[in-house]
């Protein structure tokens, strides 16, 4: 297990970082990790794009949900089985939005250890043959951020744009005048709840990782919106 983690996600990642380190990234640690990131979101974009989608038909079909529960309210059987039903009916699949955190948490701890066990030692090791390794890393991202060091400011930056991102991935059709559902709430306190997480997470992590969730929660945010957009033209507002 530990050699395919290896092969599949840490040598990927820590020869990526320094390919752009040693190119384009102007021998700034940050910079490469903004172009990583950028390069990761771009793969993962099927899945966010087929997350989102999931999440809104979701949202959209809550009166129905809400309707089936009153309905079924004292027989659970009949409820999960109206409940299956309806998803089936709409294409919905209301565990889509877990692959993508289940994608994502990996990657996240590949960064801390390329950080860490990696980019953080004098000698760098698990380079491939094409990838010329520097003498020296720089961890000062655009001359005065220390990645290899907490940053309140990325920590803050970061959670701030995980709301932006979590605001827009939550839709409720205007027509709809009824009390918001169980799901919708917990979806509204999740906006909050998610940034709070993410300050008590990174608050004691190198700076490097608060900049990789911040540059994902922005690309997050654009992605989310363009969904959103497509989505509305597609299935009505």
């Amino acid at each position: 297990m530990i050699y395919l983690y290896q092969q599949i996600l840490y040598r990927p990642i820590l020869n990526l970082l320094i390919f752009f380190y040693q190119t384009i990234a102007f021998h700034d640690l940050g910079i490469a990790i903004i172009l990583v990131t950028l390069f990761i979101r771009l793969i993962l974009y099927p899945f966010f794009h087929t997350g989102a989608k999931q999440q809104m038909l979701m949202q959209r079909i809550q009166p129905h949900i809400k309707k089936i529960q009153e309905t079924h309210k004292g027989d659970r059987d009949q409820q999960a089985k109206a409940l299956m039903e309806l998803y089936k009916e709409h294409g919905v699949n209301p565990f889509s939005g877990i692959l993508l955190l289940i994608i994502q948490i990996p990657i996240l701890l590949t960064f801390y250890w390329v950080i860490r066990s990696g980019v953080g030692t004098a000698q760098l090791t698990g380079l491939y043959s094409f990838i010329a390794a520097p003498q020296t890393v720089n961890t000062v991202f655009l001359g005065f951020v220390n990645l290899a060091k907490p940053d309140l400011a990325l920590i803050l930056a970061a959670a701030l744009a995980q709301y932006f991102q979590a605001r827009l991935a939550i839709y409720r059709n205007p027509s709809n005048t009824s009390a918001p559902t169980q799901t919708e709430k917990i979806a509204r306190q999740m906006v909050f709840v998610g940034p709070i997480i993410t300050i008590l997470v990174f608050y004691n992590f190198p700076a490097a990782l608060s900049l990789y969730w911040l540059m994902s929660a922005l690309f997050s945010a654009v992605q989310q919106y363009f969904v959103n957009k497509h989505l509305q033209k597609r299935y009505g507002k």
